[in-house]
């Protein structure tokens, strides 16, 4: 039963590879990048043994305990459909201990699982220069190990029963994505800073508080064993051997509990009054925004993809850090690339209808109420974005006085993004996830002008801020502050864009109605 079990795993992991070339090479160069990483992390962690006791425990205890809570939070928003789901197994003539022994021991078989072994050795490489540290290093680089094992397949049970609906799966994915961005300048900031003076003592501190808790305490044992403390090495032990045996016992209970129960079905929610069409006026204008105000609010197409937008200037952020470019330039990326995305995602608004669209063309819907319709969530996000976004960079950059610039910049790209946008969802629509499918199910065509659309759309709208930056460094207005002249501009220009947006964009919705219904009820 045992071979059995680590012959399926193996052919699962192989059976990756046979999806396609495009699929086989992408995994082969993640593979191949994972391996590169892998190395010069194990590298770094056997060099700690020419290091002092301190610095190597230290180290160790705050990346490792990073490490560790990966491996026990990362499969909560990972995918639900867990091959090694016990419920697959559940027609075994096995009991249930020996059902869920053989499932822990097929989730070894994993590249994680087999990096952080390599990463278990590496430890003990570093505290080989004491045999007693040594010693202690291999009880705790175990213990790791089975922690790692018995917490991950624990929280993709936990994952798999209790964290199926996509919505759920959607959320926590975009909060793992955003975690991870969003470590991105702090990673930065450590790869510039002076490791001695001023990453050691930041290690420390954090290193006194996690040493102590289950993620920390298994790194930490070694440390107090160089030091010549085996008593407190012995009790460090005890408590991480302690989570394990908690851990365990929670994925047995749990697993017992998933097999004697059936599956969780989608719970259906019924909600009272209008919502938004309550609050919005009784016209169609009224009832398409109120319309796409729900969508984004509450379809995954939408609030997925928007969702993400605050992320982006992270890394732009982060780049431009390394790159050593000051505060001064770095305050101009974060809001206005926030509402240029903003505006730009509507560009294809009309393919996310699907047979809905009818409604408009049996009703013989004025194009002007269609797209105003459309962008008033938008309008209602950005504008409070842009302001209030614009006032906080400014007190946190200590540049106020390009305040009215910013929020100029910041408008002008938001109006442009969103009249550019009301034209090409009319002229232009391209396929797009189907009503009810996660943000990232792309439907398939065989000829398809998306990336074309893409490209153009938001080079347009993206060039439509250039004039409000020629304003602000090079100011043709010699009466007024570029500054308030860049805001101007940058309001003037973005209204205007906006407005030929939209009553030009609706004349082509009405032109097109039967082509752009046809179209989006065929994706």
């Amino acid at each position: 039963m045992v071979e059995q079990f680590l012959r399926l795993k193996l052919t699962l992991f192989a059976n990756t590879f046979r999806r396609g070339p495009l699929i086989a090479f992408s995994l082969a160069f993640v593979l191949l990048y994972g391996a590169v990483l892998f190395v010069i992390a194990v590298s770094a962690v056997a060099n700690l043994r020419y290091t002092t006791p301190e610095v190597a425990g230290s180290t160790l205890v705050v990346f490792g305990s990073v490490v560790l809570a990966g491996f026990l939070l990362i499969p909560l928003g990972w995918n639900a459909d867990d091959a090694l789901d016990p419920r697959r197994f559940s027609f075994l003539s096995v009991s249930r201990f020996r059902l869920a022994l053989l499932l822990l021991l097929a989730g070894t078989i994993s590249i994680p699982v087999i990096m952080l072994i390599g990463m278990a050795i590496a430890q003990v490489v570093a505290w080989s220069g004491v045999a007693v540290s040594a010693f202690i290093a291999v009880a705790s680089g175990i213990i790791v190990i089975a922690t790692a094992v018995v917490g991950s397949r624990l929280a993709s049970l936990i994952a798999s029963r209790y964290l199926s609906t996509r919505r759920l799966r959607e959320g926590f994915g975009i909060l793992a994505l955003t975690l991870v961005l969003a470590s991105l300048p702090l990673t930065v900031l450590v790869a510039l800073s002076d490791y001695q003076s001023q990453v050691l003592p930041a290690l420390r501190r954090i290193a006194a508080i996690l040493e102590w808790t289950p993620l920390g305490v298994a790194f930490s044992a070694p440390a107090s064993g160089a030091a010549g403390d085996t008593d407190e090495a012995a009790a460090k032990l005890a408590i991480a051997f302690g989570f394990l045996v908690v851990l365990a016992a929670c994925w047995f209970f749990t697993l017992s509990y998933v097999l004697s129960r059936p599956e969780r079905s989608a719970i259906e929610t019924y909600r009272s009054g209008l919502g938004w069409f309550h609050l919005m006026p009784a016209t169609a204008l009224g009832a398409i925004a109120a319309r796409s105000l729900s969508y984004w609010a509450r379809d995954a197409r939408y609030f997925v993809a928007l969702a993400a937008i605050p992320i982006i200037p992270l890394g732009m952020v982060a780049a431009l850090i390394v790159g050593g470019i000051s505060v001064d330039i770095i305050a101009w990326i974060p809001v206005p690339v926030m509402c240029l995305f903003l505006g730009w995602s509507a560009h294809n608004d009309v393919a996310h209808d699907n047979t809905a669209l009818w409604t408009h063309v049996s009703a013989h819907t004025r194009g002007s109420d269609d797209r105003w319709g459309r962008i008033v969530p938008g309008l209602l996000v950005g504008i409070p974005l842009a302001i209030g976004g614009s006032i906080l960079t400014v007190v946190v950059a200590g540049r106020p006085e390009v305040l009215p610039a910013l929020i100029g910049l910041s408008l002008c790209l938001l109006f442009a993004g969103l009249g550019v946008s009301s034209i090409s969802s009319a002229a232009a629509p391209y396929e797009a996830p189907l009503p009810g499918h996660g943000a990232f199910v792309q439907p398939q065509a065989f000829v398809s002008n998306a990336a074309r659309v893409q490209a153009f759309t938001f080079a347009l709208t993206l060039l439509c801020g250039a004039p409000v930056l020629a304003v602000v460094f090079f100011n043709p207005f010699v009466e007024l502050d570029p500054h308030w002249a860049a805001f101007l501009v940058g309001l003037s220009l973005g209204l205007f864009v906006l407005v030929i947006g939209v009553y030009g964009g609706g004349r082509i919705m009405v032109r097109r109605g039967p082509e752009l219904l046809a179209l989006s009820s065929r994706n």
